[in-house]
């Protein structure tokens, strides 16, 4: 089989890049990387935020699990090369009738334990790649995995909620929180988005919403059908428990956001009124399926998702991928895209 050169930049230790050469089979899809996102998981490895012995198990690794790129090579038939396409980071290793595979311990993931998409060139089966039209934004389209995990909680969410959907809670004005109201109101445009947050600067931005407040001024006749938990760390045990205070019986509380340490929450009120309580964690093709669909019907959301881009970093070297690794931790909000010149 055909051989190439192939450069990989990972990770070896917090805050230190190495590059990698590696050989890589001239086979199935290959990909060039063009546009990149920072997500919060890279940058817990990049700060070295991970418990130690995580750190150990999975380092020297390659980061980023949100991307698109140009396709250079295929002989799967599937695509033509210069296709722009959006890279699916969860690789399934086993089939389940009953559970999807990114809830599945045998799948590998990129960017954790399994080397993400800062290389020069990247392998890929077919079906881990979705073809975009011309005319997305690519740019917008670096983070249509964080989209498609949204996609994917709201799908799972309408599974399992009660018909009552006229008032929807979402804790957080990050990132998480942007995109999960936003996708709400275009799901459920006659429902009420609520969106509750820490920072007045970042709810000013949530336009679409229909009310705003910050955590510690949520009144106290506030009454929810079903919460949105996108905070995670630690401050997620107060956002579950102003959830649970809040929500009618039998609403669902989904939670996206990722704590490293146990948090508590209160199960009697949990009891009292019947909750049901639902974790969201990566996303399938299906999803990522879902929100090309999504915004190639409607391309206004186009607009509202171009406010999430805080920084644009051009990377042509080690020193460009640690610079935007800095500008993104000391950013507010929004989301640091590469654009990957290597």
């Amino acid at each position: 089989m055909i051989k190439m050169i192939n450069i990989i930049y990972r990770l070896v230790a917090p805050k230190f890049f190495e590059e990698a050469i590696e050989e890589i089979n001239i086979d199935n899809v290959i990909v060039r990387p063009s546009y990149l996102s920072i997500c919060q998981a890279d940058q817990r490895y990049y700060q070295g935020k991970r418990a130690s012995d995580v750190l150990e198990e999975k380092l020297p690794m390659a980061l980023i699990h949100e991307g698109v790129g140009e396709v250079v090579f295929d002989n799967t038939g599937s695509f033509d090369v210069g296709d722009k396409v959006v890279m699916i980071p969860n690789t399934p290793t086993k089939e389940d009738e009953y559970i999807s595979a990114n809830y599945l311990p045998s799948s590998k993931f990129r960017g954790s334990g399994f080397d993400g998409f800062t290389s020069d060139l990247i392998q890929l089966n077919p079906d881990r790649l979705v073809k975009l039209p011309d005319n997305f934004n690519l740019k917008i389209s670096a983070f249509i995995e964080l989209i498609s995990v949204i996609c994917h909680g709201i799908d799972r969410f309408e599974k399992i909620a009660i018909k009552h959907k006229n008032c929807f809670g979402v804790w957080g004005d990050g990132n998480l929180g942007y995109i999960t109201a936003l996708l709400l109101k275009e799901f459920y445009p006659e429902s009420e988005v609520t969106v509750i947050g820490k920072h007045g600067e970042n709810l000013n931005l949530f336009s679409f919403a229909d009310k705003t407040y910050k955590f510690h001024e949520v009144p106290d006749d506030l009454a929810i059908d079903h919460g949105f938990e996108c905070v995670g760390s630690n401050a997620s045990q107060a956002a579950i428990d102003q959830i649970i205070n809040t929500i009618n019986p039998q609403g669902s509380i989904i939670l996206f956001g990722v704590s490293e340490y146990p948090i508590p929450i209160n199960t009697r009120l949990i009891l009292e009124k019947g909750l049901t309580i639902q974790g969201i964690s990566r996303s399938e093709r299906k999803d990522f399926l879902k929100v090309v669909e999504l915004l190639k019907n409607n391309p206004n959301l186009f607009d509202s998702l171009d406010k999430l881009i805080s920084e644009v970093v051009t990377i042509k070297s080690l020193n460009d991928l640690k610079e935007a690794f800095d500008k993104d931790y000391i950013s507010g909000f929004g989301k640091t895209i590469l654009v990957w010149d290597k």
